[in-house]
This record gives C-alpha cells, structure tokens and sequence, in this order.
C-alpha cells in the first residue's frame, strides 16, 4: 500500500465509525449486548482518548530525533476518566477533528519522512510508517466490535 493511499484510509476512519453508530439511540449505544465487551459508547470514548495519542506519536516522530513514545493501559482509561458521564457525539466529533488535522499535516509530508522512527516502551523502534499503520487499523478493529454490538441489538 502507498503512504497516499494509507493516509486516504486514516483519514476515512471517522465516516465509517460514524455510520456504523448511526441511529443508535443513547441506550443503545450504551448497552452491553455482547457479554464481557464494552459497550459501544464505551468503544467512543477508548477511540476518542487514543486518538490524539496517536496524533502526538506522528507529531514526535516528524518533529524530533528518536523520540520517547509511552504505551498506555487502556483499561486504566476506562476506569478513571469518566466514560459514563461522556458524551458520545462529542467523543466521534473529537476523533473527527483529531484525524482531519493530523490528516493534512500527513499529506504535507514527504515520502522520506514516513522512515522516521520513534522508540515506543513496549514496541520498541517504530517507523511513522508503521506508527501510521496502527493508527490507520484501529478505527476499523473497533467499528467491527461495533456492527457485532448492533447486530446483537437486532439493528
């Protein structure tokens, strides 16, 4: 795949996890259908809390030498910062925002750029190629957790 065409499909995320939440109404998006899973507003606010994450690795990695990039325990997320008192529409107009900035500043870029690496504490030397790729996959790993929450909604 080209850098143009992953950054084409990191900028494309939001509209597909839009659509996969649209019509849900708030009880559904915060109901728990699927037993041991979080519910779909709490998969919102995990995307919208990661997501400018991701956004400052790319930043590092394009504006310093070998930066330090820390890993994070999501689950320590869920628990501390208010997922229950969030607002769903907020959290997909955060991960909307984050994605059309960080977009444009990707496009800016040149081709030798993308080989530039941080050094991440759990996955050690990463390439923003690479950074980008995980950045890229995971709207679409969590939409799919999503559609299955909706389907066993009946929706």
């Amino acid at each position: 795949m080209s850098i143009s065409d992953l950054v084409n499909d990191y900028a494309a995320g939001p509209a597909q996890l839009r659509e996969a939440i649209a019509g849900m109404t708030d009880d559904q998006l915060r109901a728990r259908p699927v037993p041991g899973k979080w519910s779909t507003h709490e998969v919102l606010c995990h995307l919208a809390d990661f997501e400018p994450i991701f956004a400052t690795r790319l930043k590092s990695i394009v504006c310093f030498d070998r930066p330090a990039l820390v890993g994070y325990d999501e689950n320590v997320f869920l628990q501390k910062l208010a997922y229950d008192q969030r607002d769903p529409h907020e959290e997909l107009a955060l991960i909307e925002s984050c994605r059309g900035s960080m977009s444009k500043i990707l496009r800016s870029l040149s081709e030798a750029d993308f080989n530039r690496v941080g050094v991440h504490s759990e996955l050690g030397e990463v390439s923003l190629e690479k950074l980008l790729g995980y950045a890229t996959r995971h709207l679409p790993h969590h939409t799919q957790f999503v559609l299955e929450k909706r389907k066993a909604l009946g929706l």
